[in-house]
């Protein structure tokens, strides 16, 4: 299928693979160091024109293994949908438009997020103006095929995200229709958890000579890491921190935290306290980032301290520990940030500080994580 750029653009390497060099800038001021598993074998398929069948979990990057080749594909400034990606949920419509706009940000992709719980004023407004992508949930889709505000004639690409929640939430019936109205040669994706029989009847009714690939997900490292979480002051973390890194079996450790400005004020009260550390972020360049991970791969430096982009990129074998020094902000980035210990069957322990106001969002991620953390007493509070 061809481009709707200029059949020449131009390209820069991610990794191994040939990307837009517009979309490989916004990559590297994300922080980005090398495609994920999933990004690494889906996006070649996806950029050939090739129907694909991805078994992935979420937490191991699929949303930018078709976002990257769609966003190459759509014309930039596009005033028609040539992409259109289902979702399950509202929440998940908003994510992914947001990473759309993050990895779209030198391309001008005109991507609206479409879904049902609120009016259809903005929405309408944004279709009307035009978009080149739309990300919706089923029914909503739906409604504004049906009330004439979306034309699907000019759509190329299709993806069914989560497709195993969107047969699950009971959306069967609106995937099928939707589908069955988008009449023109297009290629189809689809990205699932699991590939249950349901999964697989779809994707045999509306996908043509699939490439099928399956992803070892995140989640089973996750399920092999040992949780420990630790109650602390907040004024008490580096404290805590430095005891935990005085323990012999704390070799190589992955620190988070959630801004760029906090990576920084804790490495640098790290090593005005004697310790090896060094940062991640986005607003290092590429060689900097790249020369401080090879350091801490080959053990140079022990301690990284990393913004969650870092979960996105990182791929070493002997990571020891993640601390999360902050508290993540929702089960996704839990499940990216644990999943960098614990990886090609070695042992790994996660720790997650809970100071004085995380107890109820700490609560609500342990429900959802469901996995089994156990309560570690430091000597900083007399065990």
């Amino acid at each position: 299928m061809a481009l709707a750029t200029d059949q020449r653009p131009r390209t820069s390497s991610f990794g191994p693979l040939t990307i837009n060099s517009d979309v490989s800038r916004a990559i590297d001021e994300l922080g980005w160091m090398t495609p994920t598993p999933v990004q690494e074998q889906a996006i070649p398929i996806v950029q050939s024109g090739r129907d694909l069948l991805a078994q992935a979990q979420t937490g191991t990057g699929k949303t930018a293994a078709f976002a990257i080749p769609i966003l190459e594909r759509v014309a930039p400034g596009a005033k028609r949908p040539q992409a259109l990606v289902i979702v399950p949920t509202r929440e998940l419509a908003v994510q992914v438009t947001r990473e759309f706009a993050a990895l779209g940000k030198y391309r001008d992709p005109r991507e609206a997020a479409i879904y049902g719980g609120v009016s259809y004023g903005a929405q309408d407004r944004a279709l009307r103006r035009g978009v080149g992508i739309v990300i919706g949930t089923p029914g909503r889709v739906l409604d504004h095929i049906d009330r004439g505000t979306l034309d699907l004639d000019g759509i190329e690409i299709v993806i069914l995200d989560e497709a195993d929640r969107l047969l699950d939430m009971g959306f069967a019936p609106e995937v099928r229709r939707l589908l069955r109205k988008i009449r023109g040669r297009h290629q189809t994706a689809l990205f699932s958890a699991t590939l249950a029989w349901e999964i697989r009847d779809l994707a045999g009714r509306f996908m043509r000579d699939a490439v099928s690939i399956a992803i070892d997900p995140d989640h089973k490292t996750v399920e092999n890491v040992e949780q420990l979480w630790v109650e602390v002051l907040e004024d008490d973390k580096v404290r805590a921190l430095e005891e935990l890194l005085g323990r012999a079996e704390f070799d190589q450790v992955l620190v988070f935290r959630h801004t760029k400005r906090g990576v920084d004020d804790l490495v640098r009260t790290l090593q005005r306290r004697g310790h090896k550390a060094e940062a991640i972020h986005g607003d290092l360049s590429q060689r900097e980032r790249e020369a401080t991970l090879e350091s801490f791969k080959n053990g140079k430096i022990p301690i990284l301290v990393a913004t969650n982009v870092a979960a996105r990129g990182l791929h070493i074998e002997d990571i020891s520990h993640v601390v999360n020094f902050d508290l993540p902000e929702d089960p996704e980035t839990f499940t990216h940030r644990i999943g960098r210990t614990g990886r090609m069957g070695k042992p790994g322990v996660a720790v997650t500080f809970v100071g004085e106001w995380d107890f109820e969002a700490f609560e609500d991620l342990r429900a959802k994580a469901k996995v089994p953390f156990r309560r570690e007493v430091l000597d900083l509070y007399g065990r």
